[in-house]
């Protein structure tokens, strides 16, 4: 799939084939990764890299572009089972053409940023932006998600839910090891700057990317080490509801246990008390009642 956009009236809009300033290609086969290889020059190890999901954070330069490689959070569905994985793709960056290339059909020019859009400078900076508030967006939602599985291992004596809080600490790792690494790329960004020729507005833009890249990753950091924490405490809690449901079954049992003892006695085939009363079933009935009451007042009295 081919997506193109033109700048104009500082807008990012559709254009038709052949007109765009950005052109996206989504998940490229291999005769057209061939092609743009053949037309744009691309380095064809680069541009398989930036469809590589384990490949770090990285600008290279060439003659007549500069390749950046970024990672962003993947899209999530339910079938991945609370694990929020990243992507990367890649930003071929020409003097007036900007080609970009993702693994999968994502809306990168979604965000309010894209309002004002002067050069291909601007999208560059601003895709980075757009990808740090993408991050914080999943984050709300990872911290949202572990708020409701731990409400729900209060009462659970199952391992689904811990499963789940692994799973979700897991993805808070990809998520730290993406957003340090992309801090790594925006940093040399910024020492670049003279051979990059950024404008003064485009540095400035560089530095607030700087500080919200840095406070993302802290925030996965904290989200990251309160899950850890606290993980032996909700193993321990679904260990103890699994303990008390252990303990209410056998004072059951127990219950259980005494008026039969009593109903045994008296149902002997032998000679015993009360044989011959006309009243006794309702006699050993009542022993039995007593005897389970005499249980639970002795069970309240020890606080068991």
């Amino acid at each position: 799939m081919i997506r193109e956009y033109e700048i104009k009236g500082e807008k990012l809009l559709p254009a038709s084939e052949g007109e765009g300033d950005v052109i996206i290609h989504v998940d490229p086969d291999e005769k057209l990764r061939k092609k743009l290889v053949d037309k744009y020059g691309l380095d064809e190890h680069t541009l398989n890299s930036a469809l590589d999901p384990d490949e770090l954070s990285r600008i290279e330069f060439e003659p007549d572009h500069r390749a950046i490689i970024f990672k962003r959070p993947k899209n999530y569905s339910g079938e991945e089972q609370f694990l929020f994985s990243v992507s990367s793709f890649g930003m071929f960056w020409f003097k007036k053409e900007l080609i970009i290339v993702t693994s999968e059909d994502v809306e990168l020019f979604e965000s309010k940023i894209f309002n004002k859009v002067i050069s291909i400078e601007d999208v560059v900076l601003k895709i980075m932006y757009g990808t740090i508030y993408h991050y914080l967006g999943h984050l709300k939602v990872i911290n949202m998600i572990s708020d409701s599985l731990e409400q729900k291992i209060n009462t659970s004596m199952q391992n689904e839910y811990l499963i789940n809080l692994f799973t979700l600490e897991k993805s808070l790792v990809y998520y730290l090891n993406a957003i340090n690494s992309n801090g790594s790329l925006i940093n040399r960004l910024k020492q670049n700057d003279k051979k990059l020729k950024f404008s003064p507005e485009s540095l400035e833009m560089i530095d607030d990317i700087i500080i919200e890249n840095e406070q993302c990753y802290k925030q996965a950091e904290i989200y990251s080490n309160i899950l850890a924490s606290l993980m032996d405490a909700r193993v321990s809690i679904v260990s103890n509801n699994l303990n008390i449901l252990m303990k209410k079954l056998n004072i059951i049992t127990i219950a259980i246990m005494v008026p039969t003892l009593v109903v045994s006695a008296f149902s002997m085939n032998v000679k015993i008390p009360l044989s011959d009363y006309g009243q006794a079933f309702y006699i050993i009935l009542g022993l039995a009642l007593m005897s389970v009451l005499g249980f639970f007042l002795f069970w309240r009295y020890k606080k068991w």
